[in-house]
């Protein structure tokens, strides 16, 4: 993969084989980032976990105190009380049945996380196989299927997250923008670590944080010190 000029000039203004204390690393990373555009600022955290074993999993939830700098287009799928509630919550699309046709037929995407309630999960189980891979597929240990929609939309528009494993045993989960500035970001950035290190699981052996790096859109990732 080639890189820019200002990737590689970004590469030269620090030491890549350096672990930075968070704070600093935060610093290098904003003195790095040399997009023109507003760059997501990512935080990549490889675990000592089998992700294949069940009792390994690491998964969770949590509102960062600044959000994520990203507005979310909520869909909620629910009908009655429930849909004029999220109607009145601020969703951006409500509906049941023709909401899951249009999703099924028209190959319809425009919203970033879908909230329904216990209920319409028969419904929104038809459409799973389409939802799964987007990571779409509401589910109730992420708060996405739940009978108090009110509270799940504010938490979504607020800035929640998700952070889970992948394949390789790697959690990728935003922080915030570059805006932000260096004090947002570092408490962001620790909410979500104390987060993943509170969610170690019971069966993992060994060491825990491999290594933790931040990243911005366009820049080169910075290794910060893992700490439990």
């Amino acid at each position: 993969m080639k890189h820019g000029k200002k990737y590689l000039d970004s590469v030269k203004a620090f030491d890549l084989t350096k672990q930075y204390e968070a704070a600093e690393a935060v610093n290098v990373l904003l003195e790095t980032a040399k997009a023109k555009f507003d760059e997501t600022i990512e935080l990549h955290v490889r675990l000592g976990v089998d992700p294949r074993q069940a009792d390994q999993q690491v998964r969770g939830v949590l509102v960062l105190p600044h959000g994520t700098g990203k507005t979310k287009r909520v869909l909620v799928i629910a009908k009655g009380a429930k849909a004029d509630a999220a109607q009145a919550a601020g969703a951006d699309y409500v509906g049941a049945e023709e909401l899951i046709a249009k999703i099924q037929n028209e190959n319809w995407f425009d919203f970033d996380v879908m909230i329904t309630t216990p209920d319409m999960m028969g419904m929104v189980g038809r459409i799973g196989r389409v939802l799964g891979p987007k990571g779409l597929m509401p589910n109730p240990k992420s708060g996405t299927v739940t009978m108090d929609v009110e509270k799940a939309i504010a938490e979504v528009k607020a800035g929640k997250v998700e952070y889970r494993l992948d394949k390789t045993a790697i959690i990728h989960c935003p922080i915030g923008k570059k805006s932000f500035g260096a004090e947002k970001l570092v408490e962001n950035y620790t909410a979500l670590m104390d987060a993943i290190v509170k969610a170690k699981p019971a069966a993992a052996k060994g060491t825990y944080l491999k290594s933790v790096t931040i990243a911005s859109t366009m820049g080169p990732g910075v290794k910060v010190v893992p700490k439990m």
